[in-house]
């Protein structure tokens, strides 16, 4: 591989073998217009800025100060102590261009990249070997109108192509870093720009999917699959991902596998074989301490029913969602490998599953201590976006969840909410977390239109999430929008390992407005089992109309233990989750006929206010 380092004397250096202006101004207009390029417009123009800026000689102006009033809109009173947009925006566009070379662009021969400790643009030539295409090499013009996945798959059926990289080209891909869920306890934290306010996160090993078969097609798709696994991955926040170089054989695997074993924790791998129009896959995800198998699953596919396109991205999409979710396998094994004892290092990470956790039940008894941890996270890592966005969503509970709050108090908690949902996306303004929150907020506010826009944003940033899915369905559905809130649902439902009792909330109250009382039961029981009092308010309104009233009672029993604030007055709580009138009058309805007439005290244990039952 051949470097070319950029300075300000930029005449000189191309005079000395430096790639030619209009070669790296032709990769920067590739980069930019590949469609599934990550960065967002804000990073786009940043990298033009400094692409340019050094072509043009200016090299010696890329200081920080000059790349956020030229690029960010700052003004002459910027500080970079207090506003860390360049740092962390060119944290993020690495990690965009590593996914790009990673990806769409790994036969590209020119690299542009931005080494850490600066913002000087590097640019570098690597060697591709295309044997009998004569002309395929860097050029641009032969995948024009098809992605580069689909081109390679065409030229390899066709036996026109077949590409090799040498150990020097895959160890530009070696280490790949990215954001995921895993652990890493061995590793130190990280030092300069990347450390500053931010916590050390858990990391995992992907190494490129192997063809079983030992077919150039299938090994051509096992790549493809690997990248785009990768990408979507990249659109989880809370985990580091290094990816093995594409091409290596077994000695560099051992040798990679050697170098970063202290430093991940979780390794991913599969072997597919591609047998006509059958096709299948074997996926893991393995404890690199102890070698056990945390994850596996097998992937069949009839091709006749799909291209191999959408054979790709269908799978990656798949296993993707399966290791990044909220409640998938990897936050699952950490909480469970964690137990009583957390590692200083982990606190703030950990905080941050633990208020995952919580918004399983949303179990009032927890919410003083998650909230607690939560602010302890983001005054010890002040720049984690993830934890200010989970501190927005328990300043809302407290707001959306008001017991015996006034409204002053509820107020206070709204802005404190609102506060720090925008904190967390001035650190992060892709955060999908961050987005969700604020959603949340402006739903909360009465502002229906403006939440379900920020939660199809956050939908758009990461598809692969079931629970953005859930949340912006539920929000439709409870305002009555039940046909897209519905759809949404069941899809979150069905991509979640272990979906959370809220997700069934609005499909049961569907049930109960169409008057289907057995499927309502069945999916109020599947909410109930999360806990919560609104779930067990619907299997009492369900129970009551199928005939069973000591059913229903005890039901309403279950809901009073839950939230004695929610027994006492479930129209007003409906009507501040943004409940339609229709679906108020409804709910009420069902649990007067189940019972309920009021609140008042009564003999339960620990001060639990039952509802007058008949």
């Amino acid at each position: 591989m051949a470097a070319y380092t950029s300075h300000a004397t930029i005449d000189e250096a191309i005079d000395a073998a430096q790639p030619p202006r209009d070669v790296v101004r032709e990769q920067l207009r590739r980069i930019l217009a590949e469609p599934t390029f990550q960065a967002s417009g804000p990073r786009r123009a940043f990298l033009r800025f400094v692409v340019e800026e050094t072509l043009a000689g200016r090299a010696d102006r890329l200081k920080g100060f000059t790349i956020a009033q030229a690029v960010f809109d700052r003004d002459d009173d910027f500080d970079p102590q207090t506003d860390p947009v360049v740092r962390v925006e060119a944290r993020r566009l690495r990690r965009d261009l590593d996914g790009y070379y990673a990806g769409p662009g790994r036969c590209d021969q020119l690299i542009i990249s931005i080494p850490k400790g600066g913002y000087l643009p590097r640019f570098d030539t690597r060697e591709i070997e295309a044997d009998g295409l004569a002309g395929t090499t860097g050029s641009s013009t032969a995948m024009s109108g098809m992605s580069r996945t689909a081109f390679l798959g065409e030229l390899t059926r066709s036996g026109q192509l077949h590409v090799r990289f040498g150990w020097a080209t895959a160890g530009l891909l070696a280490l790949l870093l990215l954001v995921a869920i895993v652990m890493g306890i061995h590793q130190p934290r990280q030092s300069g720009e990347e450390a500053a306010g931010s916590p050390r996160l858990p990391s995992v090993l992907v190494r490129p999917f192997l063809a079983a078969d030992r077919s150039v097609s299938t090994g051509i798709l096992a790549d493809g699959i690997t990248n785009e696994l990768v990408s979507n991955l990249m659109r989880f926040p809370d985990f580091r991902l290094y990816l093995a170089p594409l091409g290596h054989d077994e000695r560099d695997a051992a040798d990679l596998d050697r170098r970063v074993a202290e430093d991940v924790s979780y390794l991913v791998s599969g072997e597919m074989v591609l047998d006509g129009d059958q096709f299948r896959l074997s996926a893991h995800l393995v404890d690199v301490a102890s070698g056990r198998v945390i994850w596996s699953e097998t992937y069949a596919r009839d091709l006749t029913t799909m291209n191999l396109v959408e054979l790709q991205a269908d799978l990656a999409g798949e296993i993707a969602s399966t290791l990044g979710q909220p409640y998938g396998v990897v936050r699952n094994d950490i909480l469970a490998r964690v137990g009583t004892y957390v590692p200083t290092e982990l606190e703030s990470y950990y905080c941050v599953l633990r208020a995952y956790q919580h918004r399983r039940s949303l179990d009032e008894r927890e919410r003083g201590g998650v909230r607690a941890c939560i602010e302890a996270a983001v005054r010890r890592d002040p720049a984690y976006a993830e934890a200010w966005a989970m501190l927005a969503w328990h300043h809302l509970d407290e707001a959306r969840f008001p017991a015996a709050k006034s409204p002053d108090a509820a107020e206070r908690a709204y802005t404190l909410a609102f506060s720090a949902a925008s904190k967390a996306l001035a650190l992060d303004p892709e955060n999908v977390q961050a987005l969700k929150s604020l959603s949340a907020i402006h739903h909360y506010r009465g502002n229906y239109e403006e939440g379900w826009r920020l939660a199809r944003l956050a939908l758009e940033r990461n598809p692969h999430d079931p629970d953005t899915l859930a949340q912006l369905g539920w929000r439709l559905a409870i305002r009555g929008r039940f046909e897209e809130g519905e759809a949404l649902l069941r899809r979150a439902i069905d991509r979640t390992i272990s979906p959370p009792g809220w997700y069934y909330h609005l499909i049961t109250i569907e049930h109960m407005m169409r008057g289907e009382y057995a499927e309502m039961l069945a999916t109020a029981q599947l909410g109930a089992a999360s806990g919560g009092s609104m779930a067990h308010s619907f299997v009492a309104v369900a129970e009551a109309n199928l005939g069973r009233p000591e059913a229903a009672r005890a039901a309403l029993l279950r809901m009073a233990e839950a939230s004695p604030a929610w027994a006492a007055d479930p129209a007003t709580n409906f009507r501040i989750h943004g409940a339609t009138d229709e679906i108020v009058e409804a709910l009420m309805s069902g649990l007067r006929r189940a019972g309920w007439h009021g609140a008042k005290a009564a003999a339960m244990p620990e001060g639990v206010v039952a509802p007058v039952v008949h």
